[in-house]
């Protein structure tokens, strides 16, 4: 092992040596996945004196409820045998708990009230926050790491009254957003910028309707949600409410939170099935990317997780259910706006980055919910070939040349390759 970081772990130095004997025929796999892991502990990683970690993206100095979660996500497969990482992870979660105590609507946070990031949008703006736009999202990711860093190492140490505090915050943010319209007091406006990063009727977004989901105003990209009911995400809360359910009735021998959590995942998963899906003339019945609960909907995919191609990994529905089957056909073809072709490669893209960029987040994802352990294999060569010399993976690259990229230091992206090449390796992190 050449990185002093993966020298002093057993557990990941196992992983490496693992992913590198499983792919002997492509080397340069088990390099980039061994500079990934060292990278990200070593660059994006700030334990706190509190015993908290903040976790930054990379390029930007501020932490992503999302992104933090995503980028420790692998080191849960070491984390049963080395408690150091545990450690870190848990200060991570702790970390989270007391942001969601800030702020539930802010995605994105500041490691102390520095006053830095987006002060001047036209928000409930503080010190303490990066930028405020409200992401579903945003409050699954913690509650998914609380629950896999449980299940992965059999902590329940993180699972403390903070932590039981925020999701109850949660629940009520969530319910709050069932009836944006009438109950929520959150709005968003930025000035000077392009359409996808503000809200429009005075920063409360595009009308909706009642529907049992909860709304959401941006997407995991960021980007402003054309429409306010974003399947993917609302899925993704189904699932991490059921996730709440059970550490509820397990570790905290709460059958009332329980129950809360477990009636609203039913809310929002019928609302999902009656309001987010379409008949598709060609693929038949699939999942809508948005809609707005009075009949207008958005068909596409974003490369971003949560995604509609995500679904499995997710755990909303399996990969053999027939209507993402139908789902994923319209996503990895022209039909999806942001699917591209190119010269060197094809995938899925984005708005929120140039046209004809394909992401490798996206790449890692449509292998990680493949069936064929070839196609897995395929776009993990894929990746690893469109690293453009950099050894590390980006935010989105030109289709028919991977020189043209953008972010060269995006750490949710490497994590991403990491996960798929241990995938790959048969190492997964557990996820019940």
């Amino acid at each position: 092992m050449s990185n002093d970081i993966l020298n002093a772990s057993a557990a990941l130095a196992r992983i490496v040596e693992t992913v590198r004997e499983k792919n002997a025929d492509q080397p340069r796999i088990g390099r980039i996945l061994e500079g990934a892991l060292d990278n990200t502990l070593r660059t994006t990683i700030r334990r706190q004196p509190d015993g908290t970690t903040f976790v930054i993206t990379g390029d930007i100095p501020a932490m992503w409820l999302r992104d933090s979660a995503a980028q420790v996500r692998p080191y849960l497969a070491a984390a049963a045998e080395d408690a150091g990482l545990a450690d870190m992870i848990e200060g991570l979660v702790r970390r989270q708990a007391a942001c969601i105590a800030l702020d539930p609507y802010a995605n994105a946070f500041n490691d102390g009230a520095t006053g830095k990031g987006h002060q001047s949008d036209r928000t409930q703006m503080g010190p303490w926050l990066w930028e405020r736009k409200y992401e579903v999202d945003s409050l699954c990711y913690p509650i998914q790491l609380a629950y896999l860093l449980w299940k992965n190492t059999g902590r329940t140490s993180h699972l403390d009254e903070s932590f039981r505090s925020a999701v109850r915050t949660v629940l009520k943010v969530w319910k709050t957003e069932q009836n944006h319209e009438s109950n929520s007091e959150y709005f968003f406006e930025r000035s000077d910028c392009p359409p996808t990063d503000t809200l429009e009727r005075g920063g409360k977004g595009t009308e909706t309707a009642f529907t049992g989901m909860t709304w959401s105003g941006f997407r995991p990209s960021d980007d402003a949600c054309r429409y306010g009911y974003l399947i993917p995400s609302n899925m993704f809360a189904v699932v991490v409410l059921r996730y709440l359910a059970e550490i509820s009735r397990d570790v905290y021998r709460d059958s009332e939170l329980a129950g809360e959590a477990g009636a609203l995942a039913e809310e929002i998963r019928a609302g999902i099935e009656t309001y987010g899906v379409v008949d598709h003339p060609v693929y038949g019945k699939m999942y809508a990317y948005e809609t707005d609960g009075v009949g207008r909907h958005n068909l596409m995919d974003d490369a971003n997780v949560p995604s509609l191609l995500s679904i499995p990994y997710l755990g909303y529905k399996p990969e053999s259910d027939p209507v993402y089957r139908n789902t994923r056909n319209f996503i990895l073809s022209e039909h999806n706006p942001y699917f591209y072709r190119g010269s060197a490669a094809e995938g899925i893209g984005s708005p929120h980055t140039p046209h004809r960029y394909i992401w490798h987040i996206a790449l890692a994802m449509q292998g990680l919910t493949a069936s064929d352990p070839e196609e897995k294999k395929r776009l993990l060569h894929l990746m690893a070939d469109t690293e453009a010399g950099t050894s590390m993976m980006h935010e989105g690259f030109l289709a028919d040349d991977p020189t043209q990229f953008t972010r060269p230091w995006f750490s949710w992206a490497n994590m991403m390759f990491c996960e798929l090449a241990m995938d790959v390796s048969g190492i997964r992190v557990r996820t019940n």
